[in-house]
This record gives structure tokens, sequence and C-alpha cells, in this order.
């Protein structure tokens, strides 16, 4: 299931730079991959004029780090969001093949 979050960033005639907020995309890509996060394979994407942050986590703690982190290294950016936390419990039947 998606959950897409935007969070919105300066009005349109305040939006930074496209390369600062390149910039910025760099370092929270950075961050992420040196942090417990690293191996999510969560991706980041400049769209028009806004960042997406999408991919899937194992759970909902890690979900909530990622956010907190991207709106962190991302303040004032307009991001979409669309983070799919994984189920990973036990199924409750048997698989049909």
């Amino acid at each position: 299931m998606t959950d897409p979050v935007a969070h919105q960033g300066p009005a349109a005639g305040d939006a930074p730079p496209a390369a600062h907020v390149e910039y910025r995309v760099a370092h929270l890509q950075d961050r992420l991959a040196a942090e417990e996060l690293g191996e999510l394979g969560v991706r980041t994407e400049m769209r028009a004029g806004a960042v997406v942050v999408s991919g899937t986590v194992p759970s909902a703690r890690c979900r909530e780090t990622l956010l907190r982190i991207v709106g962190e290294e991302l303040a004032g950016i307009t991001v979409h969001s669309d983070i799919v936390v994984a189920e990973t419990t036990r199924p409750d039947r048997a698989e049909e093949l």
C-alpha cells in the first residue's frame, strides 16, 4: 500500500535555484547511504521543481526515520513521498500455485 505525502516548500516565486536543490538532494543521498538506511534502495528524483522520494522499507519505524531525515535535509523544498512499508508477517493461509 502506498502512502503518498507531500511536504509543501516555499511559494513558487521563492523556490531555491535548481542547482541548490540538486546539491541538497545529493547531500541527502550521501547521508542515506552512510547511515543505517543505506541498503534500503530508496530513490530520490527531481520532477517539475519538486523532489520525489520513493522506495520500499521494512518497517514503519524505518519509514519514519527516513521521512525525518528527508525533512531535515530538504527543509523548504517541496517533497513528494511514496515510501511503501513491506509486509513481513507470515501469511495466514497456504499459497495456491
